[in-house]
Order: C-alpha cells, then structure tokens, then sequence
C-alpha cells in the first residue's frame, strides 16, 4: 500500500513540476531570443541600401548599344538613363509589416526627379515598415532604345518581377506589393496596373506583374491632348504618335474590374499636370467597381511643394492601414 501512495505522489509532483519547467524553458529561450535580436542592428535600425541591376546579368530587352551618358545621380535629378537599376530599402524588423511598395519617380519622361520623389520617399515607407523599391528606370530615347514608347513599362514590370521574385529573402509576403507614382511615373505605375496582362518582358515562372494596390500623386495619365502634359507625351510618344499608340497608352481607357484597388493625390491648381487626369481615371475605376479614393488639396501645384509633407504623406498611410495593407506580418 505505501509503495502505491509512493507512486501517486510522484506521478502528482511531476505532473506539478514538469509543466513549470517546461514553461521556464520556453521563458529563457524567449529571452535568448531577444537577446539574439538585440545584437543584430537590423533589428532596430533600418539596413543600408542596395542597388541592383535590374535585369541582373541578362540582356536588357530593347536595347541598342550605346554609351553610357547618365548624368545628374549627385544632384536628385537623372538624365539620359540607359541601363536601369533598382534600389531596395528595407525597414528595421521590429517594425516590418511584410508590406513593399515599388516607387516610380517622375521628370516628364525626360529625366527622374529621383532624390525627391524617390529616395525620400523610399525612406519615409521605410519609417513605417514598409520596405521599398525605387526604379530608375530608362528615359525614352531612340539612341539607346529600339522601341522607346515600350521601354520604362518593360522595366516597370521588370521591377515589379523582381520585388516579387525576391521577396522571400527579405522576409516580404509577395501578395502585398504595391506600386506608387509621381507625375510621369504615375504615368508609368497606372501604365503598369493597367496593362499587367500584356507581358512586355520575358517572364519565366509566369510571376505575377499587377501590384496589389496603386497611389498615384498628380500623375499624368492620358495620352489625349486636350488633358495630357505635352512634355511627357512627346517624350514617351514622338512628335507625331499614331492613335493607337495614343490609345494604349491612356490608361483610363483601360481599366477594368482587375485593376488595382486605387489612392489617387492632386492638387486642383496643378499648373503642370491637369488634375482632369486624376479625375479620368477616378471616373474610369469607378465605372469598374475599383475601390478607389481620391484626395484633392485646393492649393499645391505640381510636386506639392506649397503643402507640409505630412498633409498629403498621412493619407496615404491611412489609406494603406484602413485597407489591411500595414496588418503586422505573423511569423
């Protein structure tokens, strides 16, 4: 009888003991844990930028040999870009979200106003876990181009290739990536979300070109010439372009149930871009049944210069998290 209580007694102790000690396992590897993660500076402080080609090693596609005359990286504001590139900026991990954004900076197809509208804004997506790509992308020449008309979509979807094809190293849910652009490179981010479906590039694995969610900031949209800014139009289209480059390439007229959910930023004074692009493409996406919002400021201009940055930054930020898009990523 006593060996018996001898037993019970210890099958109770250890059914008392073992949970605790297991449970104080967990508690130190916790904390080995974050110790782990305090020696790594990535943890808490945002990782150096990196640039990549964008098409890495292979041929880029529609492309004549030419020299390289690119100008103007040391002053924001970048001419006669040949070979494309992509810079990643990532967020520290105690914040990252998963979420990423592929940024097209504007310049009227001219040149990429790219400190501003680019690498500004890549850190301030950083800031709050959002990890971004920053295209610079080709200027439409017939110099270094076989088809320049063609040239910035193909490096759009390019990008939007690589932000996907790469995710997993960074740790970056490839079903969360937008795409974001000012002025000319709203041109190109609508071009991109309206014509995903027609392949420009080639696209082994069949990745997925059309980005999650679209924020367009005063971008030209439509070729037409009443509307259009003249300066990105002949730049992208010549002198003289056919109505059917015309059309390809005002994107309002090609929005339908598949494209993107939508933010739409434009100042009503815009004296360089006429915010009745913006209002085309609100008009189309909601015919479509695009979930789409628009936001208006009286007073601007172009660049949004005459408006404090967090003025017109906050919605965007408000519209990703009222939309899921800033939803913290489970592990």
């Amino acid at each position: 009888m006593s060996r018996c209580l001898s037993t019970i007694t210890a099958i109770f102790f250890a059914v008392l003991i073992f949970p605790a000690v297991n449970a104080a396992e967990k508690d130190t590897k916790n904390v080995n844990d974050q110790k782990t993660e305090a020696k790594d500076p990535a943890y808490f402080f945002p990782p150096k930028m990196q640039s990549f080609r964008l098409y890495g090693d292979a041929a880029i596609p529609n492309s004549k040999p030419a020299p390289d005359s690119e100008t103007g990286a040391d002053k924001g504001w970048i001419q006669n870009v040949s070979q494309p590139y992509i810079q990643v900026y990532l967020p520290a991990k105690v914040k990252a979200t998963g979420t990423s954004v592929v940024i097209f900076p504007g310049g009227a197809y001219w040149g990429l106003t790219f400190d501003y509208e680019g690498v500004q804004q890549a850190n301030y997506f950083v800031d709050h876990g959002i990890a971004a790509f920053v295209v610079k992308y080709r200027i439409p020449n017939d110099v270094w181009m076989t088809d320049k008309s063609i040239g910035p979509l193909q490096d759009a979807q390019q990008a939007m290739r690589f932000a996907r094809q790469h995710a997993g190293e960074w740790n970056l849910d490839p079903n969360r990536v937008g795409a974001i652009g000012f002025s000319a490179g709203g041109h190109l981010a609508s071009t991109l979300a309206t014509h995903f479906n027609k392949p420009q590039i080639e696209n082994p694995g069949n990745i997925n070109l059309r980005p999650d969610f679209l924020v367009l900031v005063y971008p030209v949209i439509t070729m037409d010439s009443k509307v259009t800014h003249l300066d990105s139009r002949k730049a992208l289209l010549g002198e003289q372009p056919s109505t059917e480059r015309i059309n390809f390439f005002s994107n309002e007229l090609h929005v339908n149930s598949n494209t993107p959910p939508t933010l739409l930023l434009h100042a009503v004074d815009d004296k360089l871009v006429d915010v009745k692009n913006t209002l085309l493409f609100l008009e189309a996406l909601k015919h479509a049944g695009v979930p789409v919002e628009a936001h208006l400021f009286e007073k601007g201009d172009h660049g949004f210069f005459l408006i404090a940055r967090d003025r017109w930054q906050d919605p965007i930020m408000e519209w990703l998290a009222s939309n899921g898009w800033l939803d913290l990523k489970r592990k």
